[in-house]
């Protein structure tokens, strides 16, 4: 690693390894760039020019931590996971997720980085991989998921890692975290995005109206079957089945649902053909699965199958620097009747709140005070009462603390500022 790494970048001309590195990356369709072990880059292939070089602004020869960041110092001593120390402690690939400044704004951006050695067995480049996260947005976003906290990247790491695979994949979180949004984009990002989501509230059904709705049901096999009909089950053909509130589902019926999961193999009901099913799994529950295993509540078998990939999504709680994020992304949406926006006062305090009803919570809220909005600006007034809670924007217009056990990253969301608000107060006080 380089001793001064705010050094002038490079100007020297690519090797001749470099060179043939960058005519082979060429044919790659994902945008690519070579990094000499000082950070500078020093080549991209077309589809990085086209779709993070911008226009007019040049980036050969520049830090990858200005380009992509807009740091002075490389990404460990800002706050974040630097792709290259790791790769370079490794000896092999490093990949993270980061949020890069591109010609469209901040985006969410999935990075690989692969170090490339020469013949002595030293490390003389890096390749880095680049691919735009389209299943969340950095910025205010009508639709979607919607956020940039450490807290909240990790959760969409986890979706970028296991989307592409066929593993079922259950989110665990407090009911209004978006578990739903999370499915959505699990299933948006997998070999499976052309086909159905079928989405099962698992919550409030009986064992007989949980079997009939997923399995489906043959002509007369109950009062009232008139017809046969299909099942959500056969719905979902080649496509992903979200089971929500899988904690709901009565014990009598978790067998039957471990034998769909573990054989592929179901019956209607009243029905004595065996039918194959082809979906991907996704559940969700609020609900202490392995306590409730424990109590004999849940299935420990069905517990381990569904299991195989738990992602925990965040409260709200933990991501108070995506609540301005959040608020103008709800303020913003086509379905409002008009233009609304909340000022810094009223924005400071439901930064300050608990929410317990997390990110479900603050859209009832904003909604309900911008009916009081009448000139179009959301104010403390407008807002509905809450108990002051000490929270992670109490000292965000303040002095920084004295001493905090954790990254930058960490300590902005605690703070409810941005990472580079952060670095700036840091560098103002003599600490970065």
């Amino acid at each position: 690693m380089p001793t001064d790494p705010t050094n002038k970048a490079s100007t020297a001309a690519p090797s001749a390894q470099v060179q043939s590195l960058v005519s082979f990356l060429e044919h790659e369709a994902q945008p690519m760039i070579v990094l000499d072990p000082d950070y500078n880059i020093l080549a991209a292939n077309s589809a990085y020019r086209r779709q993070f070089g911008g226009t007019g602004k040049p980036f050969i020869g520049q830090k990858c931590y200005r380009v992509s960041h807009h740091y002075d110092l490389p990404c460990d001593q800002a706050g974040e996971h630097c792709p290259m120390k790791k790769a370079q402690e490794l000896r092999g690939p490093d990949r993270v997720l980061h949020i890069h400044h591109t010609p469209r704004g901040p985006e969410h951006v999935d990075v690989e980085l692969r170090p490339i050695f020469d013949e002595h067995g030293a490390i003389t480049a890096y390749v880095e991989r680049l691919s735009t996260v389209r299943s969340a947005s950095a910025q205010p976003s009508g639709d979607g998921l919607v956020g940039r906290s450490p807290a909240f990247n990790q959760a969409l790491a986890a979706l970028q890692r296991v989307a592409p695979s066929m593993l079922p994949v259950l989110l665990l979180g407090e009911s209004g975290t978006g578990k739903e949004l999370f499915a959505r984009a699990v299933h948006a990002s997998s070999a499976r995005a052309g086909g159905p989501l079928v989405v099962v509230d698992c919550s409030g059904l009986s064992e007989t109206l949980f079997e009939s709705e997923l399995f489906g049901h043959e002509k007369g096999a109950f009062t009232g079957a008139a017809v046969r009909k299909p099942g959500l089950v056969d719905t979902a053909q080649d496509g992903t089945i979200f089971l929500d509130e899988i904690g709901d589902v009565p014990l009598a019926m978790q067998v039957k649902l471990l034998r769909l999961i573990e054989t592929g193999t179901y019956r209607r009901v009243g029905g004595v053909e065996t039918l194959h099913a082809n979906f991907r799994l996704v559940a969700a529950t609020h609900k202490p699965l392995a306590e409730m295993v424990a109590r004999g509540e849940f299935r420990q078998d069905l517990y381990y199958r569904i299991n195989a990939f738990p992602i925990r999504l965040p409260p709200l709680r933990e991501r108070a620097g995506d609540i301005a994020l959040l608020a103008n992304s709800f303020l913003a949406r086509p379905s409002a009747m008009r233009t609304v926006s909340i000022d810094a006062e009223a924005l400071a305090q439901l930064q300050r709140r608990a929410w317990p009803g997390n990110i479900r919570e603050l859209r009832n809220v904003l909604e309900r005070a911008s009916l009081f909005a009448d000139d179009g600006v959301i104010r403390v007034a407008h807002l509905p009462p809450a108990p002051a809670q000490p929270g992670p924007a109490a000292q965000a217009g303040t002095s920084l603390p004295a001493h905090f056990d954790g990254t930058r990253s960490e300590l902005a969301a605690h703070l409810g500022i941005s990472e580079r608000t952060l670095y700036r107060r840091l560098k103002r006080q003599g600490l970065a």
